[in-house]
């Protein structure tokens, strides 16, 4: 199978494209050899290139700077999805795209399934809704929404700033009004490579470990797994300015991606994992 991964440099991109390396030909893309707002640049490069398969991870994932940069996000988020899906459609291939729990409210206690109706409330949230719609412009896609991503090779998310404080010795501050499920990249990349290589049915699916927590007790877990005696500074959404609004329980439901065959480890076995590398490379 050959592969382009879009995004190649990111977070969840290169997991993916060094991930597949073994057993895809990869064609990794990133923002200097491929601007995939541009229409015409990725008809081109499909139609030269010809893969099986498109796996889009670039993302505009500045939530509070989408609210200045509104055309910026759109272009990234939306147009370029777009484009594409409809390069994808014209090529054959298959496209598959990460979209986000933003989409929701948060106004809810339980964890949302795919057929829950979308109500963004920002400019980010509501840039990767119009690019989960336009994704649909290619006939077989995925659409795979992931949440609190973590992992990957250059330690940015909110897991690794709460590690590094922890280790530091200094207070963390975490939420304990925001339950999310997290997503941890490797296995992310491992059920994403699981769709493509299956025969499940195209459209929407939640991408997530399972299980819900609350960020404090997700950090009472990380000290737990470092030995440690964490220093947690409780935080509540209320009081923290925030330009962008943050849905308070976004948590998703993965039920759906099991149905097809893929089950998602528990996120207190994908921290475990993640941490036992993380650590080593902090």
């Amino acid at each position: 199978m050959k592969i382009l991964v879009t995004g190649a440099a990111g977070q969840l991109g290169t997991t993916i494209a060094r991930g597949y390396a073994d057993r895809a030909d990869i064609v990794p893309a990133t923002r200097a050899s491929l601007d995939i707002g541009d229409a015409a640049a990725v008809h081109a490069f499909l139609a030269r290139e010809r893969p099986d398969a498109v796996i889009n991870c670039a993302a505009f994932n500045d939530v509070d700077g989408a609210e200045d940069h509104a055309a910026d996000a759109i272009r990234v988020n939306a147009l370029a999805v777009r484009a594409l899906a409809r390069a994808a459609a014209d090529a054959g291939t298959i496209l598959v795209h990460f979209s986000t729990d933003f989409v929701f409210d948060g106004e809810t206690t339980r964890p949302y399934v795919e057929e829950d109706e979308p109500s963004p409330q920002s400019v980010y949230a509501s840039s990767k809704l119009l690019g989960e719609w336009f994704a649909a412009d290619a006939p077989r896609h995925y659409v795979l929404r992931v949440e609190s991503l973590f992992g990957g090779t250059e330690r940015r998310s909110s897991i690794d700033r709460i590690v590094d404080a922890m280790k530091a010795g200094v207070p963390a501050r975490v939420f304990t009004d925001r339950t999310v499920t997290p997503s941890y990249v490797a296995d992310v990349a491992e059920a994403t490579w699981g769709l493509l290589a299956s025969s499940a049915r195209g459209g929407l699916y939640h991408c997530v470990n399972s299980g819900t927590t609350t960020w404090f007790a997700l950090a009472e877990e990380i000290g737990r797994v470092l030995g440690v005696e964490p220093h947690l500074v409780p935080v509540r959404m209320a009081d923290v300015p925030m330009k962008a609004r943050r849905p308070r329980y976004p948590a998703l439901s993965n039920e759906k991606l099991a149905r097809a065959g893929i089950a998602m480890p528990s996120w207190q076995d994908a921290l475990r994992r993640y941490l036992a590398v993380a650590v080593r490379r902090a």
